[in-house]
């Protein structure tokens, strides 16, 4: 899914465009106790709870497409009779009124999510009639020929409301605060199936994590019969080393601050593409081509994609998981240098009196904790 299909099944995620027809319930105590089950037509909930479901739903679609938000695809055998994905379409075919069928998703996230204290498991059913589209872009719903079924689920964490003291007004005196368990935002969640070029693709699912350090594999490998995709930080990783490893002597400031300029550019002339910008073994070799990296560390760079792929590591890399558009950071030992990416050029080394230093060129505005300085 892209940002712009996101966004089509967000815009429904509200009381007037609603598309939900049934939402479930399951409530685990830290000792991975069920406490409660429930179910029931998500209309008959109040307004008010409506609208705090609501925010945790749109909280599961939210984030960043490739970091938070990753488009998980099931291998053929999780299709089979009995595979995962099998069992999440006859889940959603149910409606969610199969009680055998969510007593049985429901324990397979207690076997399998990772967490110390209580959490509350959210699952919906929703029927989107697709809208047409014209050739301008505006919705024509009387055009509507297409249905998109789905379920979509959230873990939230479920956490103990902090100690203090309060007024009771019964009492009308300050006492000690009744402390309540509060239901988070959700840590994690999926949609069910994919939304893709504006309809059902079941063969993939869109998969939410509110922490790219928090991904939990086990839900990804266990309960989609997935493989686990590589997260923002271990696409850095990747990146990182095949960088170190392919330059070696020539891995200079220079050259290494070029790589990010013109990766920086690439996701600048590519904002208005609701798909993230992704970056193949040919596209990697041209950004380190224009870096001014030499033939000799260009070929060593082609044998480290190879050795990459024979391990079956990423190569097809999200841009903006392997560089920050917003800063360019420079760190030594005893001082971080920020700098805005495209003020990139003013940050330079230099051999001073025999010395290698980081020179910033500056202008006639320079501050020290808040002070204008001369």
């Amino acid at each position: 899914m892209n940002k712009k299909e996101i966004s089509e099944i967000k815009k429904t995620l509200n009381p007037q465009k609603s598309v939900i027809t049934r939402i479930c319930g399951c409530y685990v105590d830290n000792e991975k106790n069920i406490r409660f089950t429930s179910k029931e037509a998500f209309h008959a909930l109040s307004e008010e709870e409506a609208f705090k479901y609501f925010d945790i739903f749109k909280h599961t679609l939210s984030g960043t497409l490739g970091k938070n938000l990753l488009n998980v695809e099931f291998p053929l055998e999780a299709e089979k009779e009995g595979g995962k994905q099998n069992f999440l379409l006859r889940l959603r075919d149910s409606k969610l009124q199969d009680e055998e069928l969510l007593n049985e998703y429901y324990q397979s996230i207690i076997d399998n999510y990772v967490y110390e204290s209580n959490y509350y498991i959210v699952l919906i059913h929703g029927v989107y009639d697709i809208p047409g589209k014209s050739s301008d872009g505006s919705e024509m719903f009387d055009a509507s020929s297409d249905v998109y079924e789905y379920i979509l689920s959230s873990i939230c964490p479920v956490n103990l409301e902090k100690s203090g003291l309060s007024y009771d007004a019964e009492k009308n005196a300050i006492g000690e605060l009744i402390r309540s368990w509060i239901v988070a935002n959700p840590s994690n969640g999926f949609l069910f199936p994919c939304f893709n070029d504006r309809n059902t693709d079941i063969h993939s699912l869109l998969y939410y994590t509110k922490s790219v350090t928090d991904i939990q594999p086990g839900l990804i490998d266990n309960i989609f019969g997935s493989e686990v995709p590589y997260s923002a930080d271990d696409e850095k990783e990747v990146f990182n080393n095949l960088i170190v490893e392919t330059l070696g002597e020539e891995c200079n400031f220079e050259t290494v601050k070029n790589i990010h300029e013109s990766i920086s550019e690439i996701i600048e002339e590519n904002k208005e593409n609701p798909d993230p910008v992704v970056l193949t073994p040919n596209d990697i070799k041209q950004i380190f081509e224009e870096s001014d990296v030499s033939n000799e560390k260009l070929q060593v760079l082609d044998e480290n994609l190879r050795i990459a792929q024979e391990n079956e590591k990423p190569v097809v890399l999200t841009a903006a998981n392997i560089t920050n558009t917003g800063k360019f950071d420079i760190k030594t030992p005893e001082v971080t240098i920020k700098v805005r990416p495209d003020c990139a050029d003013m940050v330079t080394t230099k051999v001073i009196e025999g010395r290698k230093c980081i020179v910033i060129e500056i202008n006639d505005q320079v501050e020290i904790n808040g002070i204008n300085v001369k």
